[in-house]
């Protein structure tokens, strides 16, 4: 990937530091976007050898739009964008109100379309691309206190499709569904189903990252397609 410019939305913690820091070592070009984590954008910048940092709210249409042409101005082009910005929230469904659906769709789902959106115009311009959709086992998987966040994801799988349809040959639009992949402590929740997983064990940033990275390298004739990075869990 030497000289890839791949840009990944929510890059400055968790997976996406974790994707962030494998396209660096990959040789890519990495820009990594942010919302309110400067500090640690900033450090993850410094990990992948002083990489440029794109502060942008994603909830936002005109901020992602500047943001993408900031990011194809500062490199002159763009070859890939890892969409993994995310927001992740628990409410029983009767609980549910406007301002809850919001708030996880405005991001998992509204932005996710509108950064590929922005994205492509650009890498058609060029050569086209890679796009990847970072997805969720909640896409494949009904949990009953994540409605909402379960909906945002399965319509990213969809988009997914979608996207991949309407801009190949030109863009390959593919997406990674991770299973358990824990920050942190856990809970007796996330203990039962990582003794669940038939892999035995948790999953971690890197196990996204080379999924992400085989996506961003692979041929354009892959496209549309999911691959459930869960350790086997969605077997269940």
């Amino acid at each position: 990937m030497n000289g890839k410019v791949i840009l990944v939305t929510g890059g400055a913690r968790r997976i996406g530091r974790s994707i962030a820091l494998a396209l660096a070592a990959e040789g890519a070009q990495v820009a990594i976007h942010y919302n309110s984590s400067e500090s640690a954008a900033l450090a993850t910048a410094a990990e992948c050898g002083g990489a440029p940092v794109f502060q942008a709210d994603l909830e936002n249409v005109g901020d992602i739009r500047a943001m993408v042409d900031r990011v194809a101005h500062h490199f002159g082009r763009l070859d890939g964008l890892v969409n993994n910005a995310a927001r992740f929230t628990q409410i029983d469904p009767l609980r549910i109100e406007e301002s809850d659906w919001d708030f996880i769709h405005n991001v998992n789902l509204k932005a996710v379309f509108f950064c590929a959106q922005a994205a492509a115009r650009v890498m058609m311009q060029g050569t086209g691309g890679h796009i990847v959709n970072i997805s969720s086992l909640g896409a494949l998987r009904p949990w009953q206190d994540h409605a909402h966040y379960c909906a945002s994801k399965a319509g990213v799988v969809m988009l997914t499709k979608c996207l991949a349809k309407a801009w190949a040959p030109r863009i390959a639009v593919n997406t990674v569904a991770p299973g358990v992949i824990p920050f942190g402590n856990t809970d007796e929740r996330i203990e039962r189903f990582i003794a669940a997983t038939p892999a035995g064990r948790a999953g971690t940033g890197q196990d996204i990252a080379e999924a992400v990275v085989f996506f961003l390298k692979s041929t354009r004739f892959i496209t549309g397609q999911l691959i459930a990075v869960d350790g086997g869990l969605s077997l269940k």
